[in-house]
């Protein structure tokens, strides 16, 4: 399937085909390396204005970490971070899911994550979401290497 194909149905506006199609390109991203040359193209909806778009690039750049090297890996870092304060709640969270399995195979890495992590501010969020936040970040915080 073509680049721009697979963007266009991540971001469909049927949301239960793009997620789970997401979680194919995750699934066989975790077996191969079939989707690594195509980090950019997934990185680029981070900026996506829909929320659930943001999730499915997480899980999926998360997926593909194993597959880069660090120097290709290390800008994708920092828009992947930015969202641990994304303005939806739901995206922080899976944000910070992700974490451990980007650490896992990015090492080089895991010291800005944990950085990050620690710094973590959660003035934006109402007081009903931010203990779950809280628990997520610790709960990345010892898995990371």
């Amino acid at each position: 399937m073509e680049i721009s194909k697979c963007i266009a149905r991540l971001t469909s506006k049927d949301a239960k085909d793009a997620c789970a199609y997401a979680g194919q390109i995750a699934a066989e991203s975790r077996e191969s390396n079939r989707w690594a040359p195509y980090l950019k193209e997934f990185a680029a909806l981070l900026r996506h204005k829909n929320s659930l778009v943001r999730n499915r690039a997480l899980y999926i750049l998360a997926a593909n970490a194993r597959w880069a090297d660090a120097e290709e890996f290390r800008p994708l870092l920092d828009e992947i971070l930015s969202h641990i304060t994304d303005e939806k709640p739901i995206t922080a969270r899976q944000c910070i899911q992700t974490l451990p399995e980007i650490a896992a195979f990015q090492p080089r890495l895991a010291s800005r994550i944990r950085q990050a992590l620690e710094h973590l501010d959660l003035t934006g969020y109402r007081g009903s979401m931010q203990p779950l936040i809280l628990k997520d970040a610790a709960a990345a915080l010892e898995k990371l290497p």
